[in-house]
Formats: C-alpha cells, structure tokens, sequence
C-alpha cells in the first residue's frame, strides 16, 4: 500500500473555534470528541475526480456544519489505485451522525456509492490533539494499523 498520503490543511468547524486553521499540527485542540475516518477507493481511477471535487465542495461549507470541530481531507495520488477520503473531528457521536445525514452529503454517497468501495473508522478520545490525531490517521491509511473489524 502506498504511504504517501497528502493531507490538506486543517479546516476549524463551528464547535473547533479557537483551533487555529493556520496552526498546523502545531495547534492541539483539547477537550473531548469523536474521530471519523474514511477512505474511499474507486473502481475506475477517473472517478476519483469526481469525489474529490465533492470533497472540496463540503470542506468550503465546514464552518456551518453543526457539530464540527475541524477536518482534513486527503488523498493518495497514485495513477492506478487512487484513494481519498476525510479525518473529520466532531463534538460527538450525534453531531456525526446529523453529517452523514445531511442531503448534500447523502447526494455524494449515492452518486459514489457503486463507484468504488468504502471503509470507515472511529473512536473517542478525551484530550483531542490535533498530531496525535493525524498520526493515528495516517498510520489507518498506510496500513500500519489494522481497520477495526466491521
């Protein structure tokens, strides 16, 4: 599996106010919430872009999304085998669930979701930190830690 994962800079939610956009890592965060990460594959490389563009579309609308502490989207650019998907950050299990909920998200996934496969993780944690966080991602979608079991 490919390692080179790019991640794009974090982008703060309403419920990750005062968690600087431009702080990088650097910029932990704190408190309790819920982690989200997804990766989707597609069946035929151009369908990629399509996603992707998706993708993007909700990341420029995250500062409304109820519930949201903060996101990455990221990508494995590779020609064959691309991969892509977001590490999303929420104030809890609810605030997630009115996400993946929502009709401009459900329109994504319909249109998506015979073009490739899906795969999701998530846990809790008590302290979020925003490297911590990255890491634990990164290390999911190198395939140096396992997917949980479904």
């Amino acid at each position: 599996m490919p390692s080179a994962v790019w991640f794009a800079p974090w982008k703060s939610g309403p419920a990750g106010a005062g968690l600087d956009d431009d702080a990088g890592d650097a910029g932990a965060g704190g408190g309790p919430g819920v982690v989200s990460v997804t990766e989707f594959v597609p069946h035929r490389p151009w369908d990629a872009l399509g996603v992707g563009i998706a993708g993007a579309a909700l990341r420029r609308i995250w500062h409304d999304v109820e519930g949201a502490v903060g996101l990455w989207l990221w990508t494995v650019p590779d020609l064959l085998r691309p991969r892509s998907g977001a590490v999303s950050v929420w104030r809890d299990e609810t605030c997630l669930a009115g996400f993946v909920s929502r009709p401009d998200h459900l329109r994504i996934v319909r249109a998506y979701r015979d073009r490739g496969t899906l795969r999701s993780a998530m846990w809790r944690t008590e302290d979020f930190d925003r490297a911590a966080t990255r890491e634990a991602a990164r290390a999911l979608l190198t395939g140096r830690t396992d997917w949980p079991a479904r």
